[in-house]
């Protein structure tokens, strides 16, 4: 995906969140129904990313053809994705298949992080069972089959308490990979759950071992500041002097002495 494309996305990932995790797996089915519905209309496609064309009446042809086909947050998620610039027509309907994976990624992070393991592990479970079978992978890329085999199939491989974004996923790589392997595309949505189990972990460093009393005040503070119950990995480097270094996801709080000096060595360089 080109820079200006992953720049559009990244800042609908922030304006949507709540709508995607609101919705969850019903909005995340909602959305691939309608990637299908533009992969397949070319017209439709071209005039939806067409810079050319104001971005308010890119929005109002998502309206008017979806208005009455899914829900009012499906409907809010596509006219934000239409009125952003795509470098592409490939990488708008790259950019709908990964919020729909997210909204359901969203709905497995109820249970927190063990939910977002749960879910990666179902995903990659999957993909073993599937790369462990060459009748399988025939079988689930087989063009001369009827979509929905194909998609009850990979349901049948699942096991018995399969979460339901998992299920959803999974059938959504089988039964619509949009030109790649059915296993790339479940790895992918894996990877997106991965990452946002990283949004649940702290990963600390400090230049002195910590005592449990004092990993246990930090904990709370840092679980109380991001409003959620966060692990924390701590991790040891003399070099940081003093001070600590915190990691939650892309998001870093850095008062160790190293990088104040550093700062320091950068504004007396410059």
């Amino acid at each position: 995906m080109s820079q200006a494309s992953r720049d559009s996305l990244a800042q609908l990932h922030t304006e949507l969140k709540a709508t995607l995790s609101a919705g969850g797996v019903e909005l995340g089915a909602e959305l691939f129904a309608a990637l299908k519905v533009i992969d397949d209309n070319g017209a439709l496609r071209r005039s939806i990313t067409d810079p050319t064309v104001e971005a308010n009446r890119r929005q109002e042809l998502i309206r008017r053809i979806f208005a009455n086909q899914v829900s009012a947050s499906a409907v809010t998620v596509l006219q934000s994705l239409a009125g952003a610039r795509w470098t592409t027509e490939r990488e708008f309907g790259d950019a709908l298949e990964e919020m729909a994976a997210i909204s359901a990624i969203y709905s497995a992070e109820q249970g927190g992080l063990a939910g977002l393991q749960t879910l990666t592990q179902q995903l990659l479970e999957f993909n073993r069972v599937v790369d462990a079978s060459h009748e399988l992978q025939r079988a689930l890329t087989d063009q001369q089959a009827p979509v929905s085999s194909r998609g009850d199939l990979a349901d049948n491989l699942m096991s018995a308490d399969a979460m339901a974004p998992a299920k959803l996923l999974v059938r959504q790589a089988v039964e619509h990979p949009r030109g790649v392997k059915p296993v790339d595309l479940v790895r992918r949505f894996a990877d997106l759950s991965a990452q946002q189990q990283r949004q649940w972990i702290a990963d600390v460093t400090v230049a002195r071992p910590l005592q449990q009393a004092q990993v246990d005040r930090l904990a709370n503070t840092l679980s109380s500041t991001f409003g959620r119950q966060l692990q924390l990995n701590v991790h040891t480097d003399p070099q940081l002097i003093g001070g600590i270094r915190i990691q939650v996801g892309d998001e870093v709080i850095d008062s160790s002495v190293a990088s104040r000096l550093n700062d320091l060595n950068t504004k007396l360089a410059g």
